[in-house]
């Protein structure tokens, strides 16, 4: 919801430019931050329950539908921001008041429906028979090793997932990303408008992009599952982020740079998805996961709020500075990628000469079932996703 909301308010500001009052101003402000810590657990929650329901290669298509619907709504929200246009004054409120009542009924709703129709766990699903609960807790517990799941927190997962490198190094990749999508999210109706449309033609003009955008992040999320692969599809978003940023930056006709926006807007939400599958894939055990998990969006979000004060109204209508900001983080992307999976590769190629050596001495394993479940994705059997 939070990208949601972003969207449609980047569309508003450019549909209206009335002055806000200085205490209602000051409202606003405090009640946007009441709503930033309401909402600021909801994405990584869902990320994470959505870890305890599937294994691992099909995990990355289930978080492409739902962080699709982002998509999907970053093209009915230029159409429901032509639509706010119109409301201007209606019950003697001005149109960037209705964005909060409509936006506030519908998460409302949401929030109300969830309390009656979510469950916490696959063992506990009611919609399920037992024997449908007991092969996905059992599909989900061995998908990948022997490792298994904790059943109780500890400090030591806390420690373990706060000192682990790939999580560090995953924070770095995520934001190569976030960057670029927080970006064209605020500001595309206002990088189009730059191009000398009317403002309501700018609202119109960034629904295909998203459009396409949905189109490419399933696609990518299919086939990443089914190929069992994270990062080619990671690089490739960021290459049409790349590609993208470029034709923007450069000084080519306004129509050609309309055309660079399909690439930023695809590449960005396409490879989202897969960055927080990727670290969700090798992270075991379930409290490792939810803390890892947790630490890598909270603190890569930073990026999208770098991101949100880089296009300034002065740097209309190239945004050199704001375009030349996203092609770095663009380029943290493609030096944090290839070391995280030269780093993977190694590992599980020790890890298969260790098992194999082990399996031709005939040896019995040093390690019993209670240290390979302590041991996470460290054991010598967890092999990481690539």
């Amino acid at each position: 919801m939070g990208i949601v909301k972003k969207q449609v308010l980047s569309r508003v500001s450019v549909l209206f430019t009335e002055p806000i009052p200085i205490c209602s101003y000051r409202q606003l402000v405090g009640v946007r931050v009441c709503l930033g810590v309401a909402e600021a657990g909801l994405f990584p929650g869902v990320v994470y329950y959505l870890t305890l329901w599937y294994p691992r290669f099909k995990l990355q298509y289930r978080i492409g539908i739902f962080f699709g619907a982002a998509s999907v709504a970053g093209a009915f929200s230029g159409l429901l921001a032509f639509g706010i246009g119109h409301m201007d004054g209606l019950a003697g409120l001005q149109g960037w008041s209705w964005i909060f009542i409509i936006e506030g009924i519908m998460t409302v709703l949401a929030g109300a429906l969830a309390f009656f129709v979510m469950v916490d766990f696959p063992s506990t699903a009611k919609f399920l028979t037992p024997e449908e609960r007991a092969y996905i807790v059992w599909k989900k517990k061995y998908d990948n090793s022997s490792v298994g799941e904790e059943e109780h927190f500890e400090l030591r997962h806390f420690i373990s997932a706060v000192t682990d490198w790939q999580v560090w190094l995953h924070v770095l990749i995520y934001m190569s990303i976030i960057a670029p999508l927080y970006g064209i999210t605020l500001f595309l109706p206002s990088i189009i408008h730059s191009f000398g449309y009317t403002a309501a033609i700018s609202q119109l003009l960034t629904v295909p992009p998203y459009v396409f955008a949905t189109i490419v992040l399933w696609f990518f999320a299919h086939y990443s599952d089914k190929l069992q692969l994270r990062s080619p599809f990671i690089v490739a978003g960021l290459t049409m982020c790349l590609i993208g940023y470029a034709i923007n930056i450069s000084n080519v006709p306004n129509g050609v740079k309309y055309f660079g926006t399909y690439f930023v807007v695809g590449g960005s939400y396409a490879a989202f998805p897969g960055i927080v599958a990727w670290l969700g894939n090798n992270l075991a055990g379930q409290y490792k996961r939810g803390i890892g998990m947790a630490i890598h969006i909270g603190v890569g979000n930073f990026s999208g709020a770098i991101a949100a004060n880089i296009y300034r109204s002065q740097d209309a209508p190239r945004y050199i500075l704001g375009h030349a900001l996203e092609l770095m983080f663009v380029g943290i992307g493609y030096i944090c990628v290839p070391i995280a999976v030269i780093a993977y590769i190694r590992i599980n190629r020790n890890r298969d000469a260790l098992q194999k050596a082990a399996l031709e001495s005939g040896e019995p394993s040093k390690y019993t079932a209670d240290d390979i479940r302590r041991l996470g994705d460290r054991a010598p059997d967890f092999r990481y996703t690539i």
